[in-house]
């Protein structure tokens, strides 16, 4: 029998259970989820990208992600830094994106921002990880039951409130806690999973900028 979260194939591997959940899936949760990022425009993607997910099914974005990278020029924050009002009615009028005005607005509002943080500290990646949670902040077992009920962490809370003081906007303790699993400060395979070894060892050779 399967262990609540977590899913046996017919090879006997076992991983987390939402890997199942849609074609797009299993690469994603192999190959990226949980694989620590320390590139400043990959960084900005990401926390766009849980910007637009907000209220939504994440594999809504998943599916159109490679639209997104093209409506915003790769998620290059200098360029969307940039943009105009023409720039938001072009992407209102692209159905291959979330057409959310407040969200659109937020990307790049928050480009901005990043271009100004970059101007302080010289790296976005450096100051998104100084607030790496500490070991005695992290659970002893990574199961479903604490999934379910962690939705957020003190470290999520931390870097939401240091966002929004700096104006970011969609950057919720929700979905900064998104953020940290997809991006790699925390790993959040959960225990049993295949993947959460190999994530642990990647982030243990990982340097931290």
């Amino acid at each position: 029998m399967d262990n609540p979260g977590l899913t046996t194939d017919e090879t006997g591997l076992t991983r987390c259970t939402w890997r199942t959940a849609a074609p797009e899936y299993p690469h994603y949760h192999d190959h990226e989820w949980g694989v620590p990022v320390a590139d400043d425009r990959a960084l900005y993607e990401k926390i766009c990208l849980e910007g637009f997910q907000a209220g939504m099914a994440w594999i809504t974005i998943l599916r159109k992600r490679e639209h997104f990278r093209r409506a915003f020029e790769g998620f290059d924050y200098q360029r969307v830094a940039r943009y105009t009002e023409e720039d938001i009615e072009r992407l209102m009028a692209d159905p291959g994106i979330v057409r959310n005005r407040a969200k659109i607005v937020s990307t790049i509002n928050n480009a901005r921002r990043a271009c100004e943080l970059v101007d302080e500290t010289r790296s976005l990646a450096s100051w998104l990880w100084s607030f790496e949670p500490g070991a005695d902040e992290r659970p002893e077992t990574v199961d479903l039951a604490y999934w379910t009920a962690n939705p957020t962490s003190a470290a999520s809370l931390r870097l939401s409130k240091a966002l929004k003081k700096r104006g970011w906007t969609f950057v919720g303790p929700t979905t900064m806690y998104a953020f940290m699993q997809a991006m790699g400060m925390v790993n959040d395979h959960l225990e049993g999973c295949l993947c959460r070894q190999q994530i642990e060892e990647r982030r243990r050779q990982f340097e931290r900028p």
